[in-house]
């Protein structure tokens, strides 16, 4: 595919959106770009920007928008964002999106694809709630779609399975919530450009993967 495939990735927590942005970046061979990943880079790499975050963050307040608007900048100009790039889990807000656009305006890139996981709120539910890992190895399980040989017990390396704390019914209720009320609500500023699309998120990794693709290639 030609360069500047720039896209988002839009959906809530549990919809898949990692997967999906982890296939599409081996099969384009382009970056993903998370807001937190970038932060946690400018923070251990000291810069400028990253001090300023850090100072936020220790005091236990939001990075303000404007600083995550400086540091996506910075990464835009890296040689390996020249070709394209996934926004995964930005903006997250109606300020963030006008933010967004007015950096894309002033950078003279532009968004091509906004890629929505749709997937309903009570599938999230049973997703996350069902969730079981390992500690020792990172192998995730879950209770009903893959569930262990041996009941709690990882089929990796046979350790202990866990539930997340913030993998409760009731916790995940309340970030579902907030999904809704504010990333949710993005996805009509970018309906005017004509780049939304919807994929069925509740279909298997593969076919969701078949149907961003499609979409992609268009």
């Amino acid at each position: 595919m030609s360069g500047g495939l720039n896209l988002m990735l839009v959906g809530a927590p549990g919809s898949g959106k990692g997967t999906q942005a982890k296939r599409l970046v081996e099969k384009y061979n382009m970056p993903q770009l998370s807001t937190g990943d970038i932060l946690r880079q400018a923070i251990k790499d000291q810069t400028a920007l990253g001090i300023q975050a850090k100072e936020f963050m220790d005091a236990g307040k939001l990075v303000p928008d404007e600083l995550i608007m400086g540091l996506i900048e910075e990464r835009f100009g890296h040689a390996d964002y020249q070709n394209g790039w996934i926004l995964d889990g930005f903006p997250r807000t109606m300020p963030q999106a006008e933010g967004l656009s007015a950096l894309l305006d002033r950078t003279g890139k532009k968004l091509k694809h906004v890629i929505l996981l749709d997937v309903p709120g009570e599938a999230i539910v049973e997703r996350i709630v069902g969730r079981r890992s390992c500690p020792a190895c990172g192998n995730v399980h879950h209770v009903r779609f893959s569930p262990p040989k041996s009941e709690g017990i990882c089929d990796a390396c046979g350790g202990a399975l866990v539930q997340r704390s913030d993998d409760t019914e009731e916790k995940v209720r309340v970030r579902f919530g907030q999904y809704e009320s504010e990333t949710a609500s993005v996805i009509p500023y970018f309906e005017p450009l004509g780049i939304v699309a919807s994929v069925d998120g509740q279909q298997s990794a593969d076919e969701v993967f078949a149907a961003i693709t499609g979409i992609l290639e268009g």
